[in-house]
């Protein structure tokens, strides 16, 4: 993966009026940042493990390829320069709500060597449009829109995909150097205190902004207290050793029903081992790192942790005000460290790292309150339902954000290491079921005033 940030789509002059052509180049870079990515996923393995299903709560690796295209024909080609379907009999099999994952093996799925071709073939006649489109117009195409909702897309199931690597258990497949240690985690303080007071949550400037981080509005938040850095493993493994999974007493009531059906002891592939806590990551047995945010917890334990430790989890509105509301300015910055895209030198991103850093890692990328490591590592779970913002208008379909609206799904925030740029930023909303491990989530804790 390369580090070369793609060009700002902001002027030097405000951070809210993008430049056509320089969100024309940062789309051609986040498309071909993620069809790099793709293609490392995908040529990692042979086409056995590209066909097999690793798990059944996820799909076959060559599944998320071919509906990869088949998105970016749908929403680009057709959507965008109008052009008539390349393949209209794939559209079903590839089409998410019409098939669950644990049934798409079963379908009549094109083959790797089919499933490359076709994508390629679509990236081919994309990069064409987006070369020859007016970025301005109809909303599907205002300041780039639909080539970075379909940048984002890929990149997600690019997540999506890493997943299913972290779940297969063939051989090592993936490599990447370690993230940098932290500087400076012994002299930070355990949490941090961030002042009540209204401010501005959401976006309504940012260029490819997802309907369900829009509108921007003003949130009232009272004073509260968060932690400086995502709870660790050796945090999480006293919890653990205090019999935080044998207390009923900690657990919401679906969360320990879940804990006593699947028996559950630990984090998702931790195994205790001579007396050592080890676990599996991306085929490598090691011993679980103590200063290293943990990974790979439902809400539910989430949970169960914050209460064992006398704390709860964030409100949203919490995470995203200590993560973006600098005082000084009485705005809201796009991330915690600015207006700046990401670097290497700010945020755990894009798969550069197979983990997450060490707790206190990531110095110059801290917000204002003082809470570090809030983009990228681990997705954190936070207390709030997904619900939609004040004035939110479904875009550029229902099926994306509105009909998750409810109780059901938690908010996660933040991103992890294995979210690109360019689907990570201080107003993106992630969420999930609460009894998911599978995902790369972990989480911080806060407390009231």
């Amino acid at each position: 993966m390369t580090d070369s940030p793609a060009p700002s789509p902001y002027g030097p002059q405000s951070p809210d009026v993008p430049d056509p052509e320089a969100l024309r180049e940062r789309a051609l870079a986040a498309l071909l940042t993620a069809r790099e990515r793709t293609a490392l996923l995908t040529d990692s393995v042979d086409d056995h493990e590209l066909t097999a299903q690793h798990s059944p709560l996820m799909s076959p690796l060559v599944w998320d390829l071919a509906h990869i295209g088949n998105q970016e024909e749908l929403w680009l080609l057709r959507g965008v320069a109008g052009r008539e379907a390349m393949r209209p009999e794939i559209d079903g099999l590839y089409d998410a709500f019409e098939h669950p994952r644990a049934t798409r093996p079963s379908l009549p799925l094109l083959a790797p060597a089919e499933a490359r071709s076709y994508a390629s073939e679509v990236r081919g006649r994309a990069l064409d449009v987006l070369e020859s489109t007016p970025l301005s117009g109809r909303p599907l195409v205002r300041s780039g829109f639909a080539f970075g909702m379909i940048a984002q897309h890929e990149q997600q199931h690019d997540e999506t995909m890493l997943i299913t690597h972290q779940l297969r258990s063939g051989p090592v497949a993936l490599n990447a150097p370690e993230p940098p240690r932290a500087t400076d985690a012994a002299t930070l303080p355990a949490e941090v205190l961030v002042p009540g007071g209204p401010f501005t949550m959401g976006t309504s400037t940012e260029p490819w902004a997802l309907d369900n981080e829009r509108p921007a509005h003003l949130r009232e938040v009272p004073a509260f207290f968060i932690d400086t850095a995502p709870v660790t493993c050796g945090a999480y493994r006293a919890f653990i050793d205090d019999g935080g999974y044998t207390e009923q007493r900690w657990w919401a009531s679906e969360g320990w029903a879940m804990v006593r059906a699947h028996e559950l002891t630990a984090p998702l592939f931790w195994h205790r081992d001579a007396g050592q806590w080890l676990r599996r990551r991306f085929g490598v047995t090691e011993p679980v790192p103590a200063d290293e945010p943990v990974l790979h917890v439902s809400w539910y334990e989430a949970d169960a942790y914050a209460r064992w430790a006398g704390r709860r989890l964030p409100t949203e509105a919490e995470w995203e005000k200590a993560a973006r509301h600098d005082p000084a300015s009485g705005r809201s910055r796009r991330y915690p460290w600015g207006d700046a895209d990401p670097a290497p030198e700010l945020a755990n991103l894009g798969q550069r790292h197979l983990r997450p850093a060490p707790a206190g890692a990531y110095a110059a990328g801290r917000a204002p309150s003082g809470a570090g490591q809030l983009i990228g590592d681990v997705w954190e779970w936070t207390s709030s339902d997904f619900l939609p913002y004040p004035g939110f208008a479904p875009f550029p379909y229902r099926e994306y954000s509105e009909v998750f609206f409810g109780p059901d799904h938690k908010v996660l925030r933040g991103g992890s290491f294995a979210v690109d740029a360019v689907a990570c930023r201080g107003t993106f909303r992630n969420w999930d079921l609460p009894v998911r491990r599978q995902i790369f989530s972990g989480f911080r804790t806060a407390r009231d005033l």
